[in-house]
């Protein structure tokens, strides 16, 4: 049997953009991508805390150390700027595989979005 679990997560981060007219995705600062083991066009769920709103996109790397964490595409008309997001994403892995697996947890700093 397989699962899916928590893979990792990027808790309480600030949306510092929604820009409508790029093609898709989010687009999230490549230290905290590294810090959650988020790859480059791995599926992530974002909760948005402001409005209760839930959607999937893909992530796209963005500058390093910018704190950067934009929605794009329709997916910016679920946010605004300064709502808190939590991004999470998921594996499928073998029930036994998942009893042992641990995510990566990351917990920016909310004011600007960066690692401590």
């Amino acid at each position: 049997m397989q699962i899916h679990v928590v893979k990792s997560k990027i808790h309480r981060v600030k949306c510092t953009g929604a820009d409508l007219n790029y093609i898709g995705s989010i687009t999230i600062d490549q230290d905290l991508m590294d810090a959650a083991n988020i790859i480059e066009g791995e599926k992530v769920q974002i909760v948005n805390n402001n409005n209760g709103e839930r959607l999937e996109t893909y992530a796209i790397p963005g500058p390093r150390n910018s704190g950067e964490i934009t929605l794009n595409g329709a997916a910016a008309r679920r946010v605004a700027k300064g709502d808190i997001l939590i991004l999470i994403t998921y594996a499928i892995m073998e029930l036994e595989e998942a009893k042992k697996f641990k995510p990566a947890l990351v917990f920016p700093n909310e004011e600007n979005n960066l690692l401590n």
